[in-house]
């Protein structure tokens, strides 16, 4: 899915002032321009690059590694980016990359992961999960729909013309992504990288994304976070046809509990999206209550029983049009909110004569 973050499911942008009203703290002032980079701490830099998508920008780090640089997350793959990157490697990022690392598969963040490791004879380093997803979404270049996913858009109550829409853009993953590496380093959850003068550990969470790789530094304090904490912005949790019956609300909050356990509260988080934060804890609070809240109103609408696409009116603030990639991403949402209570046991789906999964609360 080309666009990942949901403007839905409490989508409200937030305070972005020096402070805000939720406990956040922004240390770091604005963002660099593009073809810029920014240092925020010793041998950190911070890059911006543009994205095509309403969620217009991408936060990626320069490591300082030795004579040359780590850089972790990539843009997507565009003419426009090239040319950032360009006049990156033309100036402040002058020597060599030493490797890439890239923190989950989404093309905003792996699109060109490709195109920087062929230019510098370098690796990849990626979990196994997010590489292994990537390369078998990328795959789907160029091939028809398959009836599996039309016959989950149509279990969630789509009408034939979104079936259409939906048949017309199948695909479209790959279009974004420089051709994959056919090699990779693993990353694996609590292994220790030094990149330069810094250890970081690798913290991997679940739910917006399979095998998800944030790097922690403790000694530093800092948190290169990816879109597993972001502030002012609730990253997509999405139930998506390869797994129907797939929990990853449950592995969201889980991971939600685990990051707040392990990591400390004082850490400056590097988010993908918007600036970097202090207040990780309250973040964390955040995101926890606000998906607790949705499962409460959806509870309260499963009275009697509903399709999918009979619940957006309980999840989300905005209406959800016939528009493709709002549709999918309400879809996704919205089931990955019924299958976590279908898994607790709270409810249960049941096939009507229309083809379509009813659900109501046990």
């Amino acid at each position: 899915m080309a666009h990942n973050h949901s403007p839905l499911i409490k989508g409200r942008k937030q305070s972005m002032d020096k402070h805000d009203a939720q406990g956040l703290d922004f240390p770091c002032g604005e963002a660099p321009a593009s073809g810029e980079a920014k240092e925020v701490a010793d041998g950190v830099y911070w890059i911006r690059m543009p994205l095509p998508f309403s969620l217009n920008h991408i936060n990626l780090w320069a490591l300082r590694d030795g004579d040359g640089w780590t850089l972790v997350d990539t843009g997507i793959w565009s003419t426009v980016t090239v040319d950032a990157w360009r006049t990156l490697f033309a100036g402040t990022l002058a020597g060599p990359v030493k490797r890439v690392i890239v923190t989950h598969m989404h093309p905003d963040h792996i699109g060109m992961a490709g195109w920087l490791t062929r230019k510098f004879g370098c690796r990849l380093w990626i979990s196994r999960l997010e590489y292994l997803t990537c390369r078998a979404l990328a795959a789907d270049t160029g091939r028809e729909a398959p009836e599996d996913a039309i016959q989950f858009y149509r279990r969630a109550g789509w009408t034939e013309d979104a079936i259409e829409t939906y048949r017309a853009r199948f695909g479209g993953f790959g279009k974004m992504i420089y051709a994959m590496p056919d090699s990779f380093r693993r990353l694996t959850d609590g292994e220790s990288i030094r990149i330069g003068s810094i250890d970081w550990r690798v913290v991997v969470g679940r739910g917006h994304s399979p095998e998800h790789a944030c790097l922690y530094s403790p000694e530093r304090q800092l948190l290169i976070s990816g879109d597993q904490v972001i502030a002012g912005i609730s990253s997509n949790v999405s139930v998506f046809p390869t797994e129907p019956e797939a929990d990853p609300l449950g592995d969201w909050l889980d991971s939600i509990d685990k990051l707040q356990q392990q990591l400390h509260d004082d850490v400056l988080v590097l988010p993908a999206h918007n600036r970097l934060f202090h207040g990780l804890h309250a973040r964390l609070a955040q995101l926890r209550r606000s998906h607790h809240e949705s499962l409460d109103r959806l509870r309260a609408a499963l009275h009697e029983p509903k399709r999918v696409v009979d619940v957006f009116p309980a999840l989300f603030a905005r209406p959800i049009t016939s528009d493709q990639m709002l549709m999918s991403l309400a879809t996704g949402e919205s089931l990955a909110h019924l299958n976590y209570l279908v898994a607790r046991g709270e409810v249960q789906s049941n096939p009507g004569g229309d083809g379509c999964l009813w659900y109501h609360r046990q």
